[in-house]
């Protein structure tokens, strides 16, 4: 049962009744006359043949107030492609599947490439995008919600409270943000969000004087959550990272674009799991340490636009203030995992603080060397001005494969 406290400059709305679902859904369904409510899906091939996808996707097929859902698919031949149209096609709402891997998105892409217009590496974030200029393209909706494929937690009533925020015609929220608390297996999970971010904040706090966006940033309850919502038109001028610092760069771009008084923050689920990443103690190209680089890198970034002066001596005092932070957290997440009957491996706590902290540096040291490297993906209105016909093109491209691949899916599937 979540309490009622209102902590920083973001607005939470709580979870304070358990309100049934039907309750939610039935409001939802009288919104969408007004503000008809869409559904982004970032998908892996892989995660159709996860515990988590399909059971998403039979709670999404109850779901009453949906105008469209958008999965965008990842890593698929044209075998896997027609598989997952097959799999999705059980979702009784309008839907499409972007083969982001097929001829027709990859040609559309290479053309903006050229352009510097196309986002340069894959990823999430690449997804995402597409999804959302697909999305802006159909005109179909006026609401969304984004979330991940591979939660194991999943039911409907975790999307009725994501996307309320933003479909009740009563309220002025553009944008909003879930959050949750990491419990799975007796333990407390989200290391990055609880022993990087937070710390590291808090840390910058000491050293950047009176930034209000250090302030707005606090305020997020889980600011790593992968589940968003939004107002359509935010779309348009939202800029996506292509990296690990998705989710600070959506909350950077927020923080650009709006008054704090048009976000909010939702209590979504009382318990929430999903697909863990390896800390890879070894690896900065993968795991838990390539996602803490990326997500430093996004903060120093945004500081630095605003006027904060960053050098090697900078960094080194970031680290030692973190460091310091950190290792305090984890004496409280201890306690707190005591008086809730939840184990809690301090050696891990302390080696993944340690690998942290040398991830500052190491973020500090590629943000110096690399000033001006560009992390956004462009705005949808700045392809557009260049492309005057992208969404044209990309609808169609989409229709075609679903057309050309479709048919043999639905064979499949009364065969």
């Amino acid at each position: 049962m979540g309490d009622f406290y209102q902590n920083g400059i973001i607005t939470t709305l709580h979870n304070l009744s358990s309100r049934p679902i039907e309750d939610l859904e039935q409001e939802l369904s009288s919104f969408s006359s007004k503000r008809p409510m869409g559904l982004v899906l970032p998908s892996l091939y892989s995660e159709l043949n996860t515990e988590a996808l399909p059971n998403i996707v039979n709670e999404l097929a109850k779901v009453p107030y949906l105008s469209q859902i958008v999965i965008g698919l990842d890593r698929a031949d044209q075998q896997e492609y027609q598989h997952a149209l097959k799999f999705f096609s059980k979702l009784p709402q309008p839907h499409r599947v972007l083969w982001n891997d097929g001829p027709r998105l990859k040609a559309i892409d290479a053309e903006l490439k050229e352009l510097g217009l196309a986002p340069e590496h894959l990823g999430k974030g690449r997804n995402v995008w597409y999804c959302f200029g697909y999305t802006l393209a159909c005109n179909q909706v006026e609401s969304i919600a984004l979330h991940d494929c591979d939660i194991l937690t999943y039911d409907r009533k975790m999307l009725a409270r994501l996307i309320y925020p933003v479909a009740n015609p009563k309220f002025n929220y553009e944008f909003c943000k879930g959050f949750y608390s990491r419990i799975a297996n007796g333990t407390l999970n989200g290391r990055v969000s609880r022993l990087l971010v937070t710390p590291l904040i808090r840390a910058l706090k000491k050293l950047v004087k009176d930034d209000d966006y250090l302030d707005y940033l606090d305020s997020f309850r889980y600011a790593l959550a992968g589940e968003f919502s939004f107002r359509i038109d935010v779309l348009n001028d939202l800029r996506i990272p292509s990296d690990w610092g998705l989710e600070i760069g959506v909350l950077a771009e927020m923080y650009r674009n709006y008054s704090t008084n048009r976000l909010c923050q939702v209590d979504i689920a009382d318990v929430y799991d999903h697909k863990h990443q390896e800390l890879s103690l070894d690896n900065e190209q993968g795991g838990l340490s390539k996602m803490s680089i990326d997500i430093a890198k996004a903060l120093f970034r945004k500081l630095a636009i605003q006027g904060t002066v960053f050098d090697a001596g900078t960094f080194r005092t970031i680290k030692a203030t973190y460091y310091r932070i950190a290792l305090d957290f984890i004496e409280t997440y201890k306690n707190d995992a005591i008086i809730n009957g939840l184990e809690l491996d301090i050696h891990k706590e302390e080696q993944a603080v340690e690998m942290f902290a040398e991830n500052i540096i190491k973020a500090g040291h590629t943000f110096l060397d690399d000033p001006m490297e560009t992390p956004f993906i462009p705005s949808w209105n700045r392809v557009v001005n260049a492309v005057p016909d992208i969404f044209e093109r990309i609808k169609d491209a989409v229709e075609q494969d679903n057309l050309e691949f479709g048919e043999a899916a639905k064979l499949a599937k009364t065969a």
